[in-house]
């Protein structure tokens, strides 16, 4: 199903649900994921997906400050949680870096790295939309981005360990943000079930939680590219 399958009436929760189905459909083609599932999954495909992830992941908290400083003060609430939202997220980059290096990785061949072709895009939308007055359907960037590591993240982080062998600290920002995600999406579906987005508001936040859900499969799938 997909968001265009959806009637006006539905919710915002039902029309973000639908979103969600359809990036769970692109994950699935992924061909890094694809080769987790199969068992295939190589040491040098993780080092891939982690060098990849650094890249784009070092930019999180400064789109998400520039955000909070886009909100005016009738958005005061969304403001304070993005500011919140950007001090969590600002050293996650930094546990990449250590599961990196903790399986023979050097920080010097990962600083050195660049984006690849999904990433630029992401982060390039991403500062695009955080540049907007009042930018709310970023919430709909943090449903596809915290979801994937509330929902996604711990799973992937077992399959590699279950297949790879990988000590803990080895795969720690991916177990981390199992946690630290769940409590954010908490955080988000309280903003979007408070009342407080209205209906063009509801629509900015579906549309940019489509672009992200692709922009971040397109990440996945031209590692190194």
């Amino acid at each position: 199903m997909t968001t265009e399958t959806l009637a006006p009436s539905d919710t915002l929760a039902d029309r973000l649900t639908a979103v969600w189905d359809e990036f769970e459909e692109h994950l699935a083609r992924v061909p890094i994921l694809q080769r987790l599932a199969e068992g295939t999954v190589t040491i040098d495909d993780y080092r891939r997906l982690l060098f990849n992830l650094r890249q784009q992941v070092v930019d999180g908290s400064p789109w998400i400050s520039r955000a909070a400083a886009s909100f005016d003060v009738d958005h005061f609430e969304l403001r304070s949680a993005a500011i919140r939202h950007a001090e969590e997220e600002h050293r996650d980059y930094l546990m990449i870096e250590r599961d990196y290096v903790a399986f023979g990785g050097t920080l010097a061949e990962l600083r050195a790295g660049r984006k690849n072709i999904g990433s630029e895009a992401l982060s390039g939308y991403m500062f695009h939309y955080a540049d907007r007055p009042n930018p709310v359907g970023l919430l709909g960037a943090m449903f596809i981005i915290e979801g994937l590591g509330a929902r996604r993240a711990a799973g992937w982080a077992s399959r590699f360990q279950e297949v790879l062998g990988l000590a803990d600290n080895q795969v720690h920002f991916m177990t981390y943000h199992q946690d630290a995600d769940a409590e954010h999406t908490g955080n988000l579906e309280a903003i979007l079930q408070s009342g407080a987005i209205d209906a063009e508001g509801a629509d900015e936040i579906v549309r940019c939680a489509q672009v992200v859900a692709r922009l971040y499969a397109l990440q996945l799938t031209e590692l190194d590219r």
